[in-house]
């Protein structure tokens, strides 16, 4: 045995002696790297025999040696910090794994204790936890009503919206207003019970734009009224404007219409939400405001309804909620799906400056924005009150003024020319969405007691060229002063006004 062991510590420490050599040798060669004194000596060896231009050599060999050594200790500061921040993350990850651990362990305190106080309810109605009441008629219509009851359904304030609806209808007001009076009523409204003054375009422009989409984008420099407006319009119609305050941090349609949680088995219902199966009840007039909307990118919160809103038939306009129904799920949910009702409409708020997005075609060729950059001027208003609008009739009326004002044959013509102009010399075209929505902006725009020229000439400058913002403006610079040219000997010299200032204004950026 004594034979083995000296056997078994010499057979060993050739391996540990190895190691050994390995870190000697490491610090041995470290020490040596940074031995000053050496290369002191080495220097010192050589200097008889170095002539004057060999000094100059070793200058410049000093100076990259030191370069070297000052590098090789960035590196080690670097790994060590690195290190250190790692070890920090880690132990930041431990402490906040604990710190879940208990936040779970109060949640599930806090479900046991809510299930215990469940547990004395029940016991007060004179039974066991886990049988069933029996509840008569009578008591069903004042049970129903008791906000406690509410908690166990997932959609807890649709259901409350189905209670306060059980025995709703349809409400018909009688409604007689021409589109020219809409304007008049809401503008003289917006003077005398808001104080809030616009000019009778821009309310035209509002209401030919709620005509022409579903989304309509109120843009501009901040404290000009857009927001203001769009609150008026829900103040007017007796159905206050829903806001959604954009955030930064929106990244997808959970920010509008909510979430289920897994954990509380509960859907998370937004304002917008309940506006939306709201108006699924009614015939009445309904707004959402998506305020800064482009505080966040747009087609990340936003995109699900901008496609559903341009399917032709309103049967196709259902978003999912969650994968599947439950027995006590809202009455207008279906199978998890809602219908988005016709009768709401979307406006959005847009300040184009630093601290925002830009939108993008996506959003801007499926909407109808609307510039308010100047101030209305005071005017003496009618005192004029809010009135109840059926949605129905609002689209009858819209629906008859697109009947009765189409483009002439002449201003199509004009059109297509300066479609061909534009193809040609800016490389845009318009498009059969454009075309088609221009056609009931404009129509409406008539009806509102605008003229086809002015119409045309807004929606064109907003819809059509402000595509040029995309081309490089240096290139196309010389080719605007021949663009307005062509169209005053189109359309005039005293017309289309809108589209001359803001080509100017694009070549003023140049």
């Amino acid at each position: 045995m004594n034979t083995y062991i000296r056997f078994l510590y010499d057979f060993m420490s050739v391996f540990f002696q190895g190691i050994g050599m390995i870190v000697g040798g490491f610090f041995k060669g470290i020490v040596q790297i940074f031995s000053i004194q050496r290369y002191f000596y080495v220097i010192e060896f050589y200097r008889k025999d170095l002539k004057v231009s060999e000094w100059v050599l070793v200058v410049i060999a000093v100076i990259v040696m030191f370069i070297v050594l000052a590098l090789i200790l960035l590196i080690i500061v670097f790994f060590v910090r690195k290190y250190i921040k790692f070890r920090k993350t880690l132990v930041e990850q431990e402490s906040m794994l604990k710190e879940i651990g208990e936040l779970n362990r109060e949640v599930a305190s806090l479900v046991q204790e809510k299930e215990k106080i469940l547990a004395m309810k029940v016991s007060q109605l004179g039974l066991k936890p886990g049988e069933e009441a029996t509840v008569t008629d009578e008591e069903t219509e004042s049970t129903d009503t008791l906000d406690g009851d509410l908690d166990s359904y997932r959609f807890s304030k649709l259901h409350a919206i189905d209670l306060e609806f059980r025995d709703y209808k349809v409400q018909q007001y009688g409604n007689t207003f021409t589109l020219e009076e809409l304007v008049d009523s809401f503008r003289n409204f917006c003077a005398s019970k808001l104080r809030l003054y616009y000019t009778t375009n821009m309310i035209r422009l509002f209401i030919s734009g709620l005509s022409a989409t579903k989304l309509v984008i109120l843009q501009g420099i901040s404290g000009t009224g857009k927001t203001s407006l769009a609150y008026a319009w829900g103040k007017f119609i007796k159905n206050d404007a829903i806001i959604a305050s954009v955030q930064p941090s929106w990244r997808d349609r959970t920010e509008l219409f909510g979430y289920f949680n897994e954990f509380t088995k509960k859907f998370n219902e937004t304002e917008v939400l309940k506006g939306l199966y709201l108006a699924n009840y009614t015939d009445d007039v309904y707004v959402t405001v998506l305020d800064e909307m482009n505080i966040a990118r747009v087609e990340y919160y936003f995109a699900e309804m901008l496609s559903i809103l341009e399917m032709p038939s309103r049967d196709e306009w259902i978003i999912e909620l969650v994968p599947s129904s439950w027995e006590n799920d809202p009455k207008l949910l279906k199978n998890g799906k809602l219908q988005i009702p016709g009768n709401m409409w979307y406006i959005g708020t847009i300040n184009n400056d630093d601290s925002t997005f830009a939108v993008t075609d996506k959003v801007y060729d499926r909407a109808m924005p609307i510039d308010i950059n100047d101030k209305g001027q005071v005017f003496e208003p009618v005192d004029t009150e809010a009135m109840n609008i059926n949605s129905s009739y609002l689209e009858g009326l819209f629906k008859e003024a697109k009947e009765n004002n189409p483009l002439t044959s002449e201003m199509e013509n004009k059109i297509n020319e300066m479609d061909d102009y534009v193809i040609k010399h800016f490389r845009i075209a318009f498009g059969n969405r454009i075309v088609k929505q221009m056609r009931d902006f404009v129509a409406t725009y008539i009806a509102c007691g605008g003229t086809e020229v002015d119409g045309v000439d807004y929606y064109i400058a907003r819809k059509i060229l402000r595509k040029f913002e995309q081309l490089n403006l240096a290139y196309i610079r010389d080719e605007i002063d021949p663009f307005i040219e062509f169209l005053d000997k189109s359309f005039g010299k005293e017309h289309f006004n809108e589209c001359k200032e803001y080509l100017l204004r694009l070549k003023k950026l140049v």
